[in-house]
């Protein structure tokens, strides 16, 4: 029987990364759930933003899902502010990511577009790094001036300057990751252009979706 995996994004440019990442898992059904309206109001600060995503991930349940996986960090984060009583998995996209990370011993590069995020997801880092004794050396850069433009569909240009962000970083430090999943493409792209490894949030998730939903 086939599994309902509702999932929550915040853009809809990320549709396709999940798709992609499942293709070949049939016993699998997605559904996906687009709120880039959250984002929005990240920025500003606004109140009742925790409450408005556990109000979503309620209606997503209301919606006979088996499981939901949440894409977008911010979300995540948001949700520790909220007590979640839900009868099925979720899935943060940021866990098994997160253990990629904790499982590098040397000093290691992440990357972000989304200035937002940086806060929200490396204090979940690093309580997940305290959770499982593990010690890490990151260093955090911003790709100013970038992320605004996956929010107008300038894909082309958003890569690009993620690719051209991780040649000069390069230079200095061989151990990457992006951190967010509208850059996993770019993250590819240079994969192809170099001999480097990029470590981004796709490459774990499936392992990690089965499990929860087995």
């Amino acid at each position: 029987m086939r599994k309902k995996l509702g999932c929550l994004h915040a853009h809809h440019s990320n549709i396709e990364y999940i798709e992609q990442a499942f293709q070949n898992i049939e016993n699998v059904e997605l559904v996906h759930f687009v709120d880039p309206g959250l984002i929005q109001q990240v920025s500003k600060g606004t109140d009742r933003l925790a409450s408005k995503v556990k109000e979503q991930l309620e209606w997503m349940e209301g919606c006979n899902m088996d499981a939901i996986l949440i894409t977008c960090t911010n979300y995540i984060a948001l949700l520790e502010e909220e007590q979640l009583e839900l009868s099925i998995p979720i899935i943060k996209i940021d866990e098994p990511f997160f253990e990629t990370i904790c499982e590098e011993k040397q000093p290691q590069t992440i990357l972000f577009t989304n200035p937002e995020t940086v806060e929200g997801t490396m204090n979940r880092l690093q309580q997940y790094a305290l959770l499982h004794e593990k010690s890490i050396n990151t260093k955090i850069i911003v790709i100013d001036n970038t992320f605004e433009l996956i929010m107008q569909g300038r894909r082309d240009a958003y890569n690009n300057a993620i690719v051209q962000t991780l040649h000069d970083v390069a230079g200095e430090q061989q151990h990457i990751s992006v951190a967010q999943l509208s850059m996993v493409e770019a993250a590819r792209q240079f994969e192809k252009e170099s001999a480097l490894t990029i470590a981004h949030p796709l490459k774990s998730l499936v392992k990690s979706v089965m499990r929860s939903i087995e």
